[in-house]
């Protein structure tokens, strides 16, 4: 059976999101979607904007995460979800 590694950039709405609140929510959606949240780190983007990368793994075999996204782009204080990063890891 092989894992998956994604990562994941969140952009929030504004730099008054609460971004470790923000994780919070994200990491239960991971969960909720059968993945291993993992590492987060912020990303400087502009003015005082941050991003959100968060990196989780998860059974190849659920495939998408589209509706991941999906769900998270609908968390209040998220402006867009995109995955920045897959790779294979066998174990």
């Amino acid at each position: 059976m092989a894992f998956v590694i994604i990562t994941l950039k969140i952009m929030p709405e504004s730099p008054d999101i609460n971004l470790e609140r923000l994780k919070g929510k994200i990491s239960n959606k991971i969960k909720d979607f059968g993945g291993k949240p993992g590492r987060s780190e912020l990303q400087e983007v502009a003015f005082g904007l941050k991003a959100l990368n968060i990196t989780f793994s998860m059974n190849e075999a659920k495939g998408s995460t589209d509706d991941l996204e999906e769900d998270i782009s609908n968390i209040d204080g998220v402006q867009s979800v995109g995955v920045t990063s897959v790779s294979r890891a066998l174990g």
